[in-house]
């Protein structure tokens, strides 16, 4: 691919396929009624998955843009059994004190809908659980910070190719936040300037697979023309 200097960094071509307005309305429509397909699942099957189809969902989700380009995310990719079974025990006992004592009724009733308790068997049971961990800084050799920018706007757009990535794959995934999530960072001997972000177990629907009815937003109700 042809390169050339601009400000003394190489830049490279980037020209791109052009459809005509019939073909981009198509492929649109069709990306677009495709991921209004996807749902956030609860019930996993233990069904084994390639780690190579692992491995290519995250390289995906690692095509995000970022502030700099510092790319400053971590993704653990987890299967150990065991390992598996210390973050469902360790989420379990936050999402409890989260139920029992955290949570406002408010915010109780809006969950009545999705069926949601403290109660996380999906942790185990999933093939695998992607941990992502943002880095609000990176260690240089001399150990002296080097910052990173707009982390969490970069993590959280990097989750959005992830999930699309999951759901192009034909599995499914849950986005599981316990809080506080500390316990993640411990569990899986991160380095100090990586922060628990996402909990995202991905696998395959259980045989019997049930996900509330919900219905989005429609377009006149998210999106204003200027």
């Amino acid at each position: 691919m042809p390169t050339k200097l601009i400000n003394n960094h190489p830049f490279t071509t980037y020209t791109k396929e052009t459809f005509d307005v019939v073909e981009m309305a198509k492929r649109s429509t069709h990306f677009y009624e495709w991921m209004d397909a996807r749902r956030s699942v609860r019930d996993f099957s233990d069904k084994p998955i390639p780690e190579k189809v692992i491995e290519d969902i995250v390289l995906s989700a690692a095509t995000a843009p970022s502030g700099a380009h510092k790319q400053p995310w971590t993704f653990c990719l987890v299967k150990n059994l065991e390992i598996k079974r210390q973050i469902r025990e360790s989420a379990e006992k936050e999402e409890r004190e989260s139920y029992d004592n955290r949570m406002n009724e408010a915010w109780l009733k809006d969950l009545e809908p999705i069926g949601t308790d403290w109660n996380k068997p999906f942790l185990e049971t999933a093939p695998y659980l992607i941990v992502i961990f943002k880095r609000s800084y990176e260690l240089e050799p001399n150990n002296k910070k080097h910052q990173n920018y707009y982390v969490t706007e970069s993590c959280g757009i990097a989750c959005g190719f992830l999930l699309a990535a999951i759901h192009d794959a034909g599995l499914v995934a849950l986005t599981h936040t316990p809080s506080p999530m500390n316990f993640l960072a411990k569990i899986l001997n991160r380095p100090q300037n990586e922060k628990p972000f996402l909990l995202i177990p991905v696998g395959y629907p259980a045989d019997e697979c049930w996900v509330p009815d919900l219905k989005r937003k429609d377009l006149s109700e998210i999106c204003v023309w200027v």
